[in-house]
């Protein structure tokens, strides 16, 4: 009823835009994650997804998971040492709401980043989210982890943290013990001289955390390694590709999400 709604409304109004495009490709979304979860059953509740033996060995998603419980205890209340995971993480905790963007980012961090299971994210999405939804929740995690084959996308966070909370207000909002830093330190503190936290009353370590994982660390899942037949490497993506709960609109700031 929507999607013909909309049509309806390009007809009449001659109007044809993105928010129309992606209001209906996302409905277009909604329903795939429903028949994939439906012809792969509990697949897409496994580790390795329905990716199975691929996900192991020399193919381009294959993984060693880990489980660092002290991290997945910072990602859940946002205190990753990340602003921008941070901030999406407490909005979560509080409304039961995260922004398309949101969600893309701390899945990216938490699986690809951290090397974290997925499913202890999919199982917090489910017991945060006002608008779970079993299908398009374990669908989009296991495409943020790598797990359905296809395009891999890790999120470069500072670099989305720059793009889509330029001024650093929507971290700010949700993060208030960053609010006297400039925009230059906002989305990346660990890069604070020791005068800085001083000039500005932000104590790394006391008044926000350090990074629970270094800003330079090694990871197996950098893009030039995620080239494979069949797939393009993972890319710094601005639409979105699998990603958790996506769509509800798409280039927005992150400063507009704020309640």
């Amino acid at each position: 009823y929507i999607a013909k709604e909309c049509k309806r409304y390009e007809t009449e109004t001659g109007i044809v835009n993105k928010s129309t495009y992606w209001v209906v490709f996302e409905l277009v979304w909604r329903d795939f994650c429903k028949f994939f979860a439906i012809k792969q059953g509990n697949k897409i509740f496994f580790l390795d997804g329905t990716l199975g033996r691929e996900a192991h060995g020399t193919h381009p998603n294959s993984r060693k998971w880990g489980l660092d419980k002290r991290q997945v205890t910072a990602w859940r209340e946002g205190k990753t040492g990340y602003p921008l995971v941070d901030a999406n993480m407490r909005e979560l905790a509080l409304t039961g709401y995260m922004s398309n963007r949101g969600r893309q980012n701390v899945a990216s961090f938490l699986a690809l980043d951290t090397n974290t299971d997925w499913r202890y994210g999919a199982e917090h999405f489910e017991e945060q989210l006002l608008d779970y939804d079993i299908y398009s929740n374990w669908v989009n995690w296991l495409g943020a982890a790598g797990m359905m084959g296809g395009r891999l996308n890790r999120f470069n966070i500072v670099k989305q943290s720059k793009d889509y909370d330029s001024e650093g207000e929507y971290v700010k909002h949700w993060c208030p013990e960053l609010e006297s830093l400039p925009t230059d330190l906002v989305h990346q503190p660990w890069k604070m001289t020791k005068e800085q936290q001083l000039q500005y009353d932000v104590r790394l370590g006391v008044d926000y955390p350090n990074p629970i994982i270094a800003p330079t660390a090694p990871n197996p899942y950098n893009r030039k390694n995620n080239k494979g037949k069949g797939q393009k490497g993972g890319r710094d993506n601005k639409r979105g590709g699998n990603n958790p709960n996506r769509g509800r609109g798409q280039r927005q700031d992150m400063k507009s999400l704020k309640p």
